[in-house]
């Protein structure tokens, strides 16, 4: 599996902006992956609320920024050289509208863009408990192609706190995109005692 070189990193307004977060971060480590962000108004609401970050905190963290309003950004476009596109999190109202084709901003039209392309799109949804509105749009995507990943915690990893929940979920997103971040160990077995 070839690692990609270049990754679409949306946030939107849902609970959960830590995992985009922590993606920019790994890709940022990792390096030799170029990242292009694009964050939502609500997301950039839910960015201060839950981690205190400001922009320009989180403008650092990615190598190109791009505004949800700009719809004619390069990210736009299927001629944009891409590998896949992450959208963690994913609210419901940004699922509806890339389920629905609307691309009425700039996260839905790369998403929509993402999947015409055939190209990799997980969307990391936020919400609980689930409607059948919501779970018809994941059906949706999921018959486009696309990957619907909601960031659920693994306790078999013994996690000892948030940020290995985190580490684990980021790492889980990124081997999918053909990303081995090493950010938590591999499942083996349980061993049976006789």
């Amino acid at each position: 599996m070839n690692t990609p070189k270049r990754l679409i990193v949306a946030i939107t307004g849902a609970t959960g902006v830590v995992f985009g977060i922590r993606l920019l971060e790994i890709l940022r480590d990792l390096g030799g992956i170029e990242t292009h962000l694009i964050v939502s108004d609500a997301g950039w609401l839910t960015i201060e609320h839950e981690l205190q970050l400001s922009k320009a905190d989180v403008r650092a963290k990615a190598d190109m920024v791009h505004s949800a309003k700009n719809i004619g950004a390069a990210v736009s476009s299927g001629s944009f050289d891409c590998d896949g596109m992450i959208v963690a999190p994913c609210s419901m109202k940004t699922l509806a509208a890339i389920a629905h084709g609307l691309s009425d901003n700039l996260i839905s039209r790369a998403a929509d863009v993402t999947l015409k392309e055939r190209r990799k799109l997980t969307l990391m949804v936020r919400e609980t408990p689930l409607s059948l509105i919501h779970l018809r749009n994941m059906t949706a995507i999921t018959e486009a192609g696309g990957i619907i990943f909601p960031p659920v915690p693994a306790f078999y990893q013994m996690p000892n706190s948030l940020d290995d929940v985190v580490n684990h979920t980021v790492g889980r997103v990124l081997d999918g995109h053909g990303i081995d971040a090493k950010l938590a160990p591999r499942w083996t077995s349980i061993n049976e005692s006789s």
